[in-house]
């Protein structure tokens, strides 16, 4: 069932130029922009995303920005959105802001979306210090409502997801030793707390999820003994357009990418 999660508020279509620094992306407009600036004005943008981007960074291509001007920042704009050829062969819009996950992923819980999986919630903390030395955070911490049929807190990790390969999306899309530790701590919570993992899909044109076995085998093989242990698996897709976020369900989980089977064999005949 599709269901709009958040509106992203006014954005403004661009070609993308290149990208530099990690946190900088050079735009070239396609309309005209809120302080007059004529459509082909370059602007300089906020990259909130400093993985690889594998898989969306298309230098030519469409993207999204927002304009927010503000004292604290050092940037008006904000790159949001990229569009990319989709599974179909069509294009789709990516969402690349590695900020708005957990947003995402809570208000999609406060919607009710997610009842089904997670059960009733009464409330949610974002950043609950846990873990060994209380040293990470849990991006939400959710407590059971007062009908909950198991009265476990639920701790929810969220991971931004948008390397596809078709309809199967992947994490992750490079080595990431915090999420290899991030699947340690979920699968330590158990049996006293539920543990959760959230990939927010980012991109409306998948069905089914897998950990990037071929970026990173160490988190592949962490993720296959979160799953034995009990860890669940919640990956919800959300499609990204101009005027809204919406939430399209869950994908299929499966427990290793494919094509790492594939490699293995062609190395090991």
């Amino acid at each position: 069932m599709t269901q709009t999660i958040l509106n992203p508020g006014p954005l403004l279509e661009g070609v993308l130029i290149r990208r530099y620094k990690r946190f900088l992306a050079d735009v070239e407009l396609l309309e005209p922009g809120p302080a007059g600036e004529p459509a082909g004005t370059v602007v300089t943008a906020h990259c909130p995303n400093t993985g690889p981007m594998t898989g969306v960074l298309h230098p030519g291509g469409r993207v999204r920005l927002r304009h927010a001007p503000s004292p604290a920042r050092k940037l008006a704009w904000t790159w949001e959105q990229a569009e990319v050829i989709g599974a179909a062969g069509s294009p789709t819009w990516v969402g690349i802001n590695t900020a708005l996950p957990n947003r995402l992923v809570r208000a999609t819980i406060e919607a009710g979306c997610l009842e089904p999986w997670l059960g009733p919630v009464g409330t949610i903390r974002a950043e609950v210090p846990y873990g060994q030395g209380r040293r990470s955070r849990i991006d939400l911490l959710l407590s059971p409502g007062p009908v909950a049929a198991d009265p476990r807190p639920i701790y929810v990790e969220v991971k931004n997801t948008t390397w596809t390969r078709g309809e199967l999306a992947l994490f992750p899309d490079t080595v990431t030793e915090r999420g290899q530790k991030h699947l340690q701590e979920l699968t330590a919570l158990l049996p006293e707390a539920r543990a959760v993992l959230v990939p927010c899909l980012s991109r409306g044109d998948v069905r089914r999820f897998a950990p990037g076995d071929t970026a990173d085998r160490r988190y592949g093989e962490l993720f296959r003994a979160a799953l034995a242990a009990g860890v669940e698996v919640l990956p919800c897709i959300y499609e990204f357009t101009r005027d809204s976020v919406d939430w399209l369900g869950l994908a299929a989980v499966e427990p290793r990418d494919p094509e790492a089977d594939r490699q293995e064999r062609g190395q090991h005949p």
